[in-house]
């Protein structure tokens, strides 16, 4: 995913390896030394960031993910090449320019096809190879048509989404190849432990996940209060959210009750859970997304995956947007009776600058 529009989680805890509560009650002292000095600059820098956070939704100006082109800014980025994925008995798609080849549990390649090409060299590798699901042919398949741009994207909130894919014809292997190289190896136990919900069950998770953060996490106010401050009014000068950051992993996270995270946190653990698995290990395979909303220096997270659908098959991408920004945030301030559990985002309420298939 290159381009990657924000840093990457723990880059402040370097080699440290003193214990995780130890470098949270050492954040904890800077934070208040880090409120004191803020004062009423919080005040004036939350007042100046009113246009980043509520405005340019399209209610007065700009946009949101139901009126703006979110076909165009999905599919930017949409490439099966980023990254090897799964195929049956430990064997690995490597899709690459013009040609896909598997290559074998010891690395070795073992057979390899045209992009774009003919489904049937992919049932031939499928019947060589003993891959009784097909896995080859679709995928030469799909990749083909997406390369032609013969598909289309469906967009919709999460119930909705679930429906689409339930009645559709999976296409597993296609989502697995749609992944990218950045959220691949987080530990399956792990996720199901934080989340109390099975990776290989994605609408469990989503859920789950909504839980699990608020039981473990907050939002991190005082961090954005700083970086309301440090953006609005020192313009960067001054570095002030380092004081706020704590380690934000999935155990520092179960381990630190309360977790201050900020968006970006969120949405990385997010993508995390949703890959701790292949997808086609998954009742409903899926790719996750980290959308970014640059107007609104705002991260959250897309789900999707590739089916085919009607008489003639056509090839598919349902995809829906979640928030766990929202959804914990609206729980601190006992906000959900007014606005709702707060998770979902296809919605006036977010816009999508980049998509970057996660």
């Amino acid at each position: 995913m290159s381009g990657d529009p924000v840093p990457a989680d723990g880059e402040s805890a370097g080699d440290d390896d003193r214990s995780v509560r130890e470098r949270v009650s050492e954040t904890a002292l800077t934070r208040r030394n880090a409120l004191a000095a803020l004062g009423g600059g919080a005040a004036l820098g939350g007042g100046k960031a009113v246009d980043n956070v509520l405005l340019g939704y399209g209610v007065l100006v700009g946009e949101n993910l139901k009126t703006q082109d979110l076909a165009a800014v999905a599919a930017e980025r949409l490439d099966a090449t980023l990254r090897d994925s799964a195929l049956p008995d430990g064997h690995r798609a490597a899709v690459g320019d013009d040609s896909l080849s598997v290559v074998d549990p010891g690395g070795e390649t073992v057979a390899t096809v045209s992009l774009p090409g003919d489904p049937d060299d992919g049932a031939a590798v499928d019947a060589d190879l003993g891959f009784e699901s097909g896995a080859v042919e679709r995928l030469v398949r799909d990749l083909s048509d997406l390369r032609a741009g013969d598909y289309e994207f469906a967009f919709s909130a999460v119930d909705e989404y679930f429906d689409r894919v339930d009645a559709a014809d999976a296409r597993p292997f296609t989502t697995g190849a749609l992944r990218g190289p950045h959220y691949d190896d987080a530990d399956p136990e792990t996720v199901a432990a934080f989340a109390d919900a099975d990776p290989t069950r994605p609408r469990a998770l989503l859920d789950g996940l909504v839980s699990a953060f608020r039981e473990y996490s907050s939002y991190d106010v005082g961090r954005y209060l700083a970086g309301s401050v440090e953006d609005n009014l020192l313009f960067g000068a001054v570095d002030l959210r380092q004081h706020f950051e704590t380690p934000a992993d999935f155990d520092a996270v179960r381990e630190d009750d309360g977790t201050g995270m900020f968006c970006w946190e969120f949405a990385n653990r997010s993508l995390e859970a949703l890959h701790a698995v292949p997808a086609h290990r998954q009742r409903r395979p899926v790719v996750g997304m980290k959308v970014h909303d640059e107007r609104h220096k705002h991260m959250f997270t897309g789900v999707a995956s590739a089916v085919r659908e009607g008489d003639d098959g056509d090839l598919v991408i349902p995809a829906t947007f979640v928030d766990y920004t929202h959804s914990t945030l609206y729980d601190d301030f006992h906000l959900t009776s007014v606005l709702g559990e707060g998770v979902e985002a296809y919605n006036e309420r977010h816009r999508a600058t980049e998509i970057y298939w996660a």
